[in-house]
């Protein structure tokens, strides 16, 4: 299989896709001023404790309190025992921690006015804000170090039996006392040096943060986890991978810094892309970006898939449309529903997806068939980095699976709630507008040599670019040393633009498109 990593990085956001066989699976965007992110620490101070709940609200400096249960505590080694951890993606993160003799009672642990260390391990979500952790994990290329907990163990991805033995074998000896090591799944046939000097550059780390978190007034910032595109490399970019290609001079060298300490072999895997045709466009990802909103997703043969969110889940409904097959009803269910299976898997990666998620799968009579569309979905889930679980075919034809959530969908950063239909449907941010129109006016500049023109935008798209966003028309003229005249048009939808040549009168948006 081909992977590539795709990263188009650009002043106010960076793009990254993530291509498996020449197809878009995974699209990740970072903005400007994003501040909360999985993996920070936080020195925070208790401000309640809800014995009721078994759970606490803590201040890390955020707009709303962050959440944390009594499962996240971390307690003594010693008198507790590990009941179960499990991996998130390859991180650990431990789910229950219990008493030999008696449960945990958060308000024996935490008092109001407390302040402690915690690492977030769920961003905000709607109204709900962070939910955090005591149990911290700092991860590196090959192993996560765990300063709280005394333990070596082994990602559940490595499933050889003689492997992980031997993994175990070097750790032991290499891990900090009193602290803990996960292996990861890049950790898998790599020697002791590569584990060595990942183990000490991270104990380092810890040290320096435990320094800095006793002189910190709660609540501050104690560790912020690296940037979207060295996470990335170090947590995504392994020997699978056969190429990643970005657009910076600055973040290509960076990977290739980082690299050359913790993986040179994968440095001629690195490519800077030098071509004027804007990098999402030169591989075919602009296209697919569009229709990551899209309710309805079409299969081969005139088939589709619908996708609604709801409050409490997100349903799933498979439809044979067009496509009649060739022979039975039967028939033609299997094969509508193996090609949604296929299509869903990539899905819930590419928009990612989490929660509860119920599938409606057309209806099949038989058993041996729900079960062949239940391996496809299971096998298409295998790729996926999150966490899932599909419980087996129901008599109505519903599958209900749970997918690890950690963040905000992609449908929910990208876009905001429509104020016509006050949440019924969705439409592009203006933020997201504006990202859309710059990398439209890059991709006219590719193509043109024009100096002057006329953008006309919808009058609440104008008024932002005009008032809020100046800085942003001025960015924009220096950077295609263009001179842009903005202008209203009612005329036009919110998510719509038209460009004029201010020379000729002519009409350029054709331009603007992939």
């Amino acid at each position: 299989m081909r992977k590539e990593i795709i990263i188009n990085v650009e002043p106010f956001e960076t793009r990254i896709g993530i291509k498996e066989d020449g197809q878009l699976v995974e699209y990740m965007v970072e903005r400007a001023g994003d501040k909360l992110a999985v993996g920070d620490i936080y020195k925070a101070r208790v401000t309640a404790v809800l014995p009721g709940m078994q759970a606490a609200f803590l201040d890390i400096g955020y707009e709303r309190s962050a959440f944390l249960h009594v499962s996240d505590l971390t307690v003594d080694i010693g008198e507790y025992e590990k009941i179960e951890d499990r991996l998130s993606g390859d991180d650990v993160i431990f789910t229950s921690i219990a008493s030999k003799e008696k449960e945990i009672q958060i308000e024996n642990v935490l008092a109001k006015g407390d302040e402690i260390l915690v690492q977030v391990t769920k961003e905000p979500i709607g109204t709900k804000g962070p939910r955090v952790s005591t149990q911290l994990s700092l991860p590196g290329r090959y192993v996560v170090l765990m300063p709280k907990a005394d333990l070596v163990g082994v990602s559940r991805r490595i499933e050889a039996r003689e492997e992980r033995h031997r993994l175990k074998e070097i750790i032991a000896p290499l891990k900090p006392k009193g602290m803990g090591v996960i292996v990861r799944t890049a950790g898998e046939g790599m020697d002791k040096r590569h584990f060595e000097a990942d183990i000490k550059f991270l104990t380092r780390l810890w040290k320096k943060l435990a320094k800095k978190a006793e002189k910190a007034k709660a609540p501050s910032l104690i560790y912020k986890d690296m940037e979207i595109i060295t996470r990335l490399v170090r947590d995504v970019f392994t020997e699978d991978v056969t190429a990643v290609v970005i657009d910076s001079k600055k973040e290509y060298r960076e990977i290739l810094s980082y690299l050359r300490s913790f993986a040179p072999e994968l440095r001629s895997r690195v490519h800077l892309y030098k071509e004027d045709t804007p990098i999402f466009d030169a591989y075919e990802i602009e296209k697919e970006t569009e229709k990551i909103l899209n309710r309805i997703v079409p299969l081969k043969k005139g088939g589709f898939i619908s996708i609604d969110h709801t409050e409490a889940l997100v349903a799933i409904d498979v439809n044979t449309g067009r496509y009649r097959g060739a022979r039975d009803q039967e028939e033609t269910a299997l094969r509508t529903n193996l090609q949604a299976a296929r299509e869903i898997a990539r899905q819930l990666r590419l928009r990612d997806l989490g929660g509860i998620i119920v599938i409606d799968f057309i209806d099949m009579e038989l058993e041996e068939n729900r079960k062949k569309v239940l391996d496809e979905l299971r096998m298409g889930l295998k790729r996926d980095r999150s966490r899932t679980k599909a419980l087996k075919v129901s008599e109505m034809g519903l599958v209900e699976m749970t997918r690890q959530r950690v963040r905000p969908s992609l449908g929910q950063l990208l876009s905001e709630t429509c104020p016509t239909c006050g949440g019924s449907g969705r439409v592009l941010s203006l933020e997201s507008i504006e990202m859309r129109l710059e990398r439209s006016l890059k991709r006219m500049r590719s193509r043109t040599n024009e100096k002057r023109i006329q953008l006309y935008l919808n009058p609440e798209f104008a008024f932002r670019m005009l008032s809020e966003s100046a800085r942003r028309i001025i960015h924009l003229e220096k950077r295609f040393k263009l001179e842009i005249d903005v202008k209203d048009d009612p005329n036009l939808r919110r998510e719509e633009f038209v460009v004029r040549s201010s020379r000729t009168g002519e009409d350029l948006t054709y331009l603007l498109e992939p």
